[in-house]
Formats: C-alpha cells, sequence, structure tokens
C-alpha cells in the first residue's frame, strides 16, 4: 500500500513539475513582447508582460491553477480562500477555486467523510481598486468570512502597489494573511521589499522571475 502511494506521489509531482514547465513556456510565447513600453509604475522597459493572454487562455487557466495550488500545498498554508486585487489576481483566483472543487469532487468520499474533502475548498474572493459607491459599498467581494486564512496572489509585481493595496485591504477586512504570492517578479522598482514589508510575518513568494521568462521567450526564437 505504501509503495503505491509512493508512485502516485511521485506521478503527482511529475505532473506539478511539468505544468510549471508548460506554464512558463506559454507565458515566454504569448505574454512577453521585447520593445518599448511604458509601465504602469510610470518608467519605461524593454520588455512587457501580459500574464492576462496566458492565465485567460483556457489550457493557461489550466496550468495556473496547478502552479499556484502546488505552491500553497507546498508552503503549507492552508487558505480557506485565495484572493487579490482586480483584475490581474481575478483569473488566479477562478483558476484555482475551481481546480480545489474538482479535486474535493474527484476524492470525495462515501459517507461521513464527505465533509473532508470539502474543507480542502478553496474559495475565491476580489478586492475592488475602491469601495463601490452603491449597494453594499464593500470593498472585498466573493468570500468573506472574517478570521479566515487566505493567500494573496497577483499576476505581475514591478512595485508591488497593487498586491499591497490587496494585502491591506483585506487585514483591513479581518482576512488573516498566510501567505502572498505572484505570477511573475520583475525584480526591479522595489517591488519585493515593499511588498515584504507590507506581507509582515507572511511569505512573499514568486512562481517566476522576469529574467526566466526573458530566457525562454528568446530561446523559443532561436
Amino acid at each position: 500500500m505504501l509503495r503505491s502511494s509512493s508512485r502516485t506521489l511521485d506521478a503527482n509531482v511529475v505532473l506539478v513539475c511539468s505544468s510549471r514547465d508548460l506554464l512558463l513556456n506559454m507565458l515566454a510565447r504569448q505574454s512577453f513582447r521585447l520593445g518599448e513600453f511604458k509601465l504602469s509604475s510610470g518608467g519605461t522597459s524593454d520588455y512587457y508582460i501580459d500574464c492576462r493572454t496566458t492565465t485567460l487562455d483556457a489550457e493557461g487557466a489550466r496550468l495556473t491553477g496547478h502552479v499556484f495550488l502546488d505552491l500553497i500545498h507546498s508552503k503549507n498554508w492552508k487558505p480557506r480562500a485565495i484572493g487579490g486585487l482586480t483584475m490581474g489576481a481575478d483569473p488566479i483566483v477562478v483558476a484555482v477555486a475551481q481546480l480545489t472543487a474538482q479535486v474535493a469532487h474527484s476524492q470525495a468520499p462515501a459517507g461521513p467523510k464527505a465533509s473532508d474533502a470539502r474543507a480542502s475548498l478553496i474559495h475565491g474572493f476580489l478586492v475592488r481598486k475602491q469601495e463601490k459607491a452603491h449597494g453594499t459599498g464593500q470593498r472585498i467581494e466573493g468570500f468573506r468570512q472574517k478570521g479566515a486564512r487566505v493567500v494573496i496572489v497577483d499576476d505581475v509585481c514591478t512595485t508591488g502597489s497593487s498586491t499591497i493595496q490587496a494585502i491591506e485591504a483585506a487585514r483591513e477586512f479581518g482576512f488573516v494573511i498566510a501567505g502572498v504570492a505572484c505570477l511573475v517578479e520583475r525584480e526591479e522598482a522595489g517591488g519585493r521589499p515593499a511588498v515584504e514589508k507590507a506581507a509582515g510575518d507572511a511569505e512573499f513568494v514568486s512562481i517566476f522571475r522576469s529574467p526566466d521568462i526573458r530566457a525562454a521567450h528568446l530561446a523559443q526564437k532561436a
């Protein structure tokens, strides 16, 4: 029985590693551009990464869900929900939440233990850039359970402004930040130290760095 479990675990690890490599190559192919670009931070750059052309792609969304969920499990963050500032975080949030539901349904046992599978679900929430001026006027949309452990996600981190806004809004609402993760870190404009300061005790992890995406992009062109 242990040998069977070991082989299953090894197969899952290979699958996750392959998902990461496939996601890297898709980002390099679909999301990375060389040229002269003005950034939202006000600066300029010789490259631009538009992660949404990958995270909103059907296959890209599947890979994104697998890679982020693997990170969450490897860090043992055990969140009740995942969320971030709209709209860079939106496709990441949906991909992870939907994947956990698929896994729970495929593994759900019959009888009283069915609740154990449901407990593994990671729900989603989105942070508005501003509180809406109508209705309930809330800034957090979706999962709203005060005191719950959550993971903050973003697609690209440059200055870290959008990630920091999400951290601050989540804490103000009453969430406990278990971890912070971005898909691509540009490694410039002081983004990492700014996010780490805002995150406090919560770890900030980047899945890819911009040099990783550039190298894969140039390799594909070659």
